[in-house]
Order: structure tokens, then C-alpha cells, then sequence
């Protein structure tokens, strides 16, 4: 096989440290393969004291499978394995743990449930929420942030504190451990007993580290102490493709590598054998806005191709209309189905491309689990309405108990539980119950007169009454700021039931579509083999790795992409790095598109398509 220069100056590589940067599509694993086998081979190096770490369980296992491969099946001791594999085994030996001390994820969330109910934490989405505190317990531990100087996204600084500890108790008393703290053991154990560290560095004489952008801040200090005093550490990554902030990546680590090791070799893999110049220009013009960064050359192996496609649509249901049809045109140019990947931003995006898949009868497969958006709590909220003022109760001053505790106090009317009894509610009975308290029998009519007028509108302008007129979004801001969210993260929740609602005539109609909808979900997940011929629907960060001939990106707008959580530089240089990888994915065909108008309101096209354009200077 024919290695370009830079390839060979990292393959032949012997001793001390070495940084390489690997843009996309650039061969890294055959060149981390390649330098194992010449360390074996040529430099007598006993494969025993050789470890190659990655960031998953599949990357390793296939680094080790190209490697035996390479070898022509004979079988060397080189030790494969992600980082929490390789800590975990190391605290095996010193502590005696086993697999059956590893927390399962049920169980970490069943503690978390336990401590909100002693602490009566009150949330609207309780998964939401949990998933939020175990994510931000994790940030802690990986970041060696004190307790004291960290805030929390979710709740106060007190309730968190309360939550934290709380589950670190249990830990302990059950002599269980998640993966953070094999890092956090891990980290203790080799400050502690410098002996036990000597023993390991003596092991592992020559580290290799795949997707180095990836790593946080624990799991580099390991490595360091690991690597130490020889300091055989290899490194290959992509800063521009470091996308993993939220659990604790940061480019910053990969940019510090050389003075952290001044004395480290430096080459970058600058052909990208993947993708043509079309798409490789486009994604470097991008990628050069960001300042926080290595800066690098990457060339197209394979030509010129064809230039990225960007196309705006009047609106989101235009846009995924062209986007399905065009996907038929492809399959009949020659093109398999899964030949096409469509990439987004988030997993609220794809719902009405979806939709329009289901109708067309087009194979789809989902790589993230997708929320299904009329499970929603929100989407609950407003259907309760929508059937309390709707149904058959209604014209006799009636409802379900259940639809009306869900939506009595959102917003804010201050009725008590206690005068909602039985499993219909009659309205005259709760006005009765406040009948010496004029201002709450005032808000039970405004209820009704809102309900009456309700009852009579089209499902979106119902959607819409609720919101405007009953106050139900002021209600999600006000949620929203208790739980230190933004509320564009709820509003834009409604935006999107109200956008599905706009479709149907009757409430009917709407709530059928529900169940077709959650029923065909179901079914994706249910029929679809691994290696189906389907099209691919994935998150931005989902695609990291991946390529398709043919690629979309959905919604390219602001306030998507950039999200409009990204306020700080290196917030938006992240979203930056997220479009450069979905830029990236695609061989032949890039599409990027966007609506000019969402949910009733003019969108703006993405500040991304400038940049690729070349219209922004960097």
C-alpha cells in the first residue's frame, strides 16, 4: 500500500511524543494500525507494552480487527480497548472490583427519583430532569470541578449540591461505581500509590490515543501520569471535529498538546481520500472562521466533483417535500436508498420529514432514539385542553378529572385539588366550593368562557387560544426560568404541535394522526434490519465517523444551526465544528437547505452557508 509523506512520518514514528492531526476521511485508522505493526515488526517493540485507546467498544474492536487483519492473523498481545475499559481493569486489579459493581443506568436514575421525592423536587418532565442532574453529575467528575464553584443548568446550587452528595452516598453504601468514577479512581489511585502507577507505566511503554479531540480533562491527566516518564504518546485527532463540549471535550486539551510536550513531533494527514474538492473547499472555507483551532490545509484525492448544492425552500413543509423527492430521484439515477443520509441539528427537527417518508412509503432508519413529540408533556397539556372543551362533557358544564388536574394550573389559577372530586368535574360544583371567594369563582368562568371558545376553533387556532389567550406560554416562561432553561426550548416545542395541528380540520383528525403516527414509529423500529436499504436520519453528532455518497442537511437556519443556545464564542465555534462534520459526511453529493419560513415567522438562513460560500471573509 502507497502512504503519502505525512502518512509515513507518523507510521515510522519510534519514541516521545506525537501529535497528529487527522482531517477527515484521511485513513487515521490504517495509519494507527500501520504504526503498531511497525513498532512490532521493525522496532522489536514487545507487543505487550503497547495500548491503543478509543472513545467506543466498536472502534476498538474493528482497530483490532484491522490490525489482526494486517498481520495476517497471527495473534500479538497489543491491548485494544476504550478509555473506561482500560481504567476500569486497572481498578480490578487494585481493588477487586467486578462487572457486577458497575451501576446500571436504571439504578442511577432510580436513586436520582428517590432523592427528588425526599427533597420534593417538582418538575413537569421528570426524565427530562434526571437525565439533566446524572449529565451534570458526570460534567463534575470528568472536569474535577468542586462543588462549590459549579452552577447547576437544572436547578439551584443548593439542590444540586443535595442531589449530588446524595447519590454518592448511595454509591458507596452499595459499593457500586459509574463510569465517571472509574476515572475519578482511577486518577486517585495513581496520585496515591506511585507504585502501582510504576508497575502500569512499565506495562504500557506506548500509548496510542484515537479521537483525541474527544477527551476530557480527568481522562487526559491519567494518560499523562500513564505515559510518563518515557512519554511514548501518540495521539491522532481532529480539532476541528471536537463536538463533544457537553460531555466535557474540549478542543482546548488537543491545542495544548505541544506545550504540554514541547519536545513533540507534529504532521497532519492533509488528504482527505473520502470526499471531493467541492465538498472539501466548501467545508474549509467554514471551518477557517473558527480562531480556536490548528490551522491546516486538507486537499481532495478524488477531484474536482460536483459543488454543494444549497437550496432554500418557501417553507419546512416545501423543504421536505423537495428534499423526498429528490431522494426518488436519486434511487432512480442508480442510488440505493442507503446511499442517503439526512443530518440535522437536533431530534426535534426531523418530525415532519419523517412524516412526509411515512407518506411517500420511503425506508428510513433513525440512528438516535426519537422523541416522539405528541408524547411530549406539552403536547399533553394542550390536548387535555383541547378535549375538555371538545368532548361530550363539555355541553354539560363537565370534564375528566385527569385532563383537568393535568391543565387546571397552567397557568397559574391557584385551585385546589380538593375541590376537584369525582371522576367528572362539573364546574358549577368547584364554583360552589370557592363561592365565598368572588375572585376564584371569576377565574373558574374565565376558564369556561376560554374553554367554550376553545371548543369551537380548528385545531390550530385552538393550539393557538391556548397559548395566546388562555396564557399558556406565559406559563412555559415562567416554568422555563424556574428550571434555568431558555424558553425557546418549550416555545419552539409549541411552535411545532401547533405547525402539525395547522394539517387537520377536526381535533379528531389531529389525535388519529397521533396514534398513526406513534403507531408507525413502532414499526420503523420493529422492521428495519441493520443493513436494510433505507435512508439514514441522524443528529449532527450521530454522523461523526459515518459517510453516504449522498448527503442532507436539514434546516440549515439560524437559531437551528448555530443553535440558538450558542451565545458564547466557544459556543458558536462548536456549532461551527458540528456543520464542518456534517459537511464531511458526504462522498459525492452535499445538499444543505433551509425554509424561509417556520411556524408562521421569516427565518433566516444560516450564517454557515455564507461562510462555505466564501460571501464572509474568515
Amino acid at each position: 500500500m502507497a502512504f503519502h509523506e505525512s502518512q509515513l512520518q507518523a507510521i515510522r514514528h519510534k519514541d516521545g511524543p506525537m501529535l497528529v492531526l487527522a482531517g477527515p476521511g484521511s485513513g487515521k485508522t490504517t495509519v494507527i494500525t500501520h504504526r503498531i505493526q511497525y513498532l512490532v515488526e521493525e522496532y522489536q517493540v514487545e507487543p505487550g507494552c503497547i495500548l491503543v485507546i478509543t472513545f467506543t467498544k466498536a472502534a476498538a474492536q474493528e482497530m483490532k480487527q484491522r490490525f489482526q487483519t494486517l498481520m495476517k492473523g497471527r495473534r500479538f498481545p497489543v491491548s485494544f480497548g476504550t478509555f473506561h475499559g482500560v481504567f476500569f481493569s486497572i481498578l480490578r486489579h487494585a481493588y477487586g472490583y467486578q462487572a457486577s459493581n458497575i451501576i446500571r443506568e436504571e439504578q442511577r436514575i432510580g436513586i436520582i427519583r428517590e432523592l427528588m421525592e425526599r427533597y420534593r423536587v417538582d418538575v413537569e418532565d421528570e426524565a427530562e430532569f434526571v437525565n439533566g442532574i446524572l449529565s451534570e453529575i458526570s460534567a463534575v467528575k470528568g472536569e474535577m470541578i468542586s462543588l462549590d464553584h459549579y452552577y447547576s443548568k437544572n436547578c439551584s446550587e443548593e439542590m444540586f449540591k443535595n442531589l449530588y452528595e446524595g447519590y454518592m452516598d448511595a454509591l458507596i453504601r452499595q459499593r457500586l461505581l459509574d463510569f465517571d468514577d472509574m476515572l475519578v479512581m482511577c486518577h486517585e489511585l495513581f496520585t496515591q500509590r506511585k507504585d502501582i502507577l510504576a508497575a502500569w507505566q512499565k506495562k504500557y511503554q506506548y500509548i496510542l490515543v484515537d479521537e483525541f479531540q474527544d477527551i476530557n480533562r480527568i481522562q487526559y491527566e491519567i494518560v499523562r501520569m500513564l505515559a510518563a516518564p518515557e512519554n511514548n504518546l501518540f495521539i491522532v485527532g481532529d480539532d476541528d471535529q471536537s463536538i463533544y463540549r457537553f460531555r466535557g471535550a474540549k478542543p482546548e486539551i488537543m491545542l495544548g498538546f505541544t506545550r504540554d510536550y514541547p519536545q513533540a513531533r507534529q504532521t497532519l494527514l492533509g488528504i482527505n481520500y473520502r470526499s471531493t474538492a467541492g465538498i472539501v473547499d466548501a467545508a474549509g472555507r467554514l471551518i477557517s472562521h473558527n480562531k480556536t483551532r490548528y490551522q491546516k490545509e486538507i486537499r481532495a484525492w478524488r477531484g474536482t466533483g460536483r459543488p454543494v448544492v444549497t437550496a432554500v425552500w418557501e417553507d419546512a413543509r416545501a423543504e421536505t417535500k423537495g428534499i423526498v423527492e429528490e431522494l426518488q430521484d436519486y434511487v432512480r439515477m442508480g442510488f440505493h436508498w442507503s446511499d442517503m443520509a439526512v443530518l440535522y441539528r437536533t431530534s426535534l427537527e426531523p418530525r415532519l420529514l419523517m412524516e412526509r417518508l411515512m407518506e411517500y412509503n420511503i425506508p428510513f432508519r433513525m440512528r438516535d432514539i426519537l422523541p416522539n413529540l405528541y408524547e411530549h408533556w406539552i403536547a399533553l397539556d394542550l390536548c387535555a385542553y383541547i378535549r375538555i372543551a371538545g368532548e361530550e362533557l363539555a355541553k354539560r358544564g363537565r370534564a375528566k378529572r385527569a385532563d383537568v388536574l393535568r391543565v387546571i394550573n397552567r397557568p397559574k389559577r391557584y385551585v385546589n385539588r380538593e375541590s376537584l372530586e369525582g371522576k367528572e368535574i362539573c364546574w358549577n360544583e368547584v364554583k360552589a366550593w370557592y363561592q365565598d371567594k368572588g375572585w376564584m369563582v371569576e377565574r373558574i368562568e374565565q376558564l369556561e368562557y376560554d374553554l367554550k371558545m376553545i371548543g369551537k376553533l380548528a385545531p390550530a387556532a385552538a393550539v393557538n387560544y391556548i397559548r395566546k389567550g388562555v396564557g399558556y406560554d406565559e406559563y412555559l416562561r415562567e416554568y422555563a426560568e424556574y428550571r434555568r432553561m431558555k424558553p425557546e426550548e418549550l416555545l419552539e416545542v409549541a411552535d411545532q404541535l401547533q405547525e402539525s395541528a395547522a394539517c387537520f380540520k377536526t381535533a379528531g383528525d389531529w389525535f388519529g394522526h397521533m396514534e398513526e403516527y406513534k403507531e408507525q414509529l413502532k414499526a420503523q423500529a420493529r422492521s428495519l434490519e441493520q443493513d436494510a436499504d433505507c435512508v439514514s436520519l441522524m443528529t449532527m453528532h450521530s454522523s461523526k465517523g459515518l459517510e453516504f455518497p449522498v448527503v442532507y442537511i436539514l434546516d440549515a437556519n439560524e437559531r437551528v444551526t448555530p443553535h440558538h443556545k450558542a451565545v458564547l464564542d466557544a459556543d458558536l465555534e462548536e456549532e461551527r465544528r458540528m456543520f464542518y462534520v456534517a459537511m464531511t459526511r458526504a462522498k459525492d453529493r452535499l445538499h444543505v437547505c433551509y425554509a424561509k419560513e417556520r411556524y408562521g415567522k421569516e427565518q433566516e438562513r444560516s450564517r454557515f452557508i455564507g461562510e462555505y460560500l466564501g460571501e464572509v471573509e474568515s
